[in-house]
């Protein structure tokens, strides 16, 4: 039974790396929470991972789809990829939209970070829109097989309550992008 302190600061007590990947890694932490509470957290250590969210002209925006081997099927999504360490996020934003997609934008701005399992996962996404595109050649990565599709803002907030889009970091780029950015435009 974890034993719970007196608050005040995190402490981490020991920590061993359980195994290195070549995206992340896993450690096993032995900490003293800010509330006391001592505990064993197992985490994904992450550098991080940019979100782009590519708007075009006339206000569709470009999803991509490809397999997910972790959840065993293919994602309708908005681009996305791992930061490199010490990578510029908006840089790394400009950098994924061309990989993936071939556009290039004039104009990219953060719009929100979240974090999408922080009970195991370190990772932060950083979500981008990108506006003032103009289309290129896609350079996906040679373990990427992607398509891509152009939707309005309300088929993909459609595709969303239908259960179509169903990954967390896309869900929450177009719905705050629908509620806090298109209605302002």
């Amino acid at each position: 039974m974890p034993k719970a302190r007196k608050a005040g600061r995190l402490r981490v007590l020991s920590s061993t790396v359980l195994c290195t990947g070549r995206v992340f890694s896993v450690r096993r932490d032995q900490v003293v929470e800010p509330s006391g509470l001592e505990a064993t957290r197992e985490i994904v250590v992450h550098h991080g991972s940019v979100v782009v969210l590519p708007v075009l002209p006339d206000g569709r925006i470009v999803l991509i789809r490809q397999y997910r081997y972790a959840a065993g099927q293919y994602l309708w999504e908005l681009v996305a990829g791992h930061k490199e360490p010490g990578e510029n996020p908006i840089a790394g934003a400009h950098r994924e939209l061309q990989e993936e997609t071939g556009y290039r934008a004039r104009r990219i701005k953060r719009l929100l970070d979240v974090f999408p399992s922080p009970g195991l996962l370190g990772e932060r996404m950083e979500i981008f829109l990108a506006e003032g595109l103009t289309k290129g050649k896609a350079r996906p990565e040679d373990d990427e097989k992607i398509t891509q599709k152009t939707v309005t803002l309300r088929e993909a907030e459609r595709w969303i309550r239908t259960g179509k889009i169903i990954d967390s970091k896309s869900v929450a780029g177009i719905l705050y992008y629908a509620k806090f950015v298109a209605q302002k435009a």
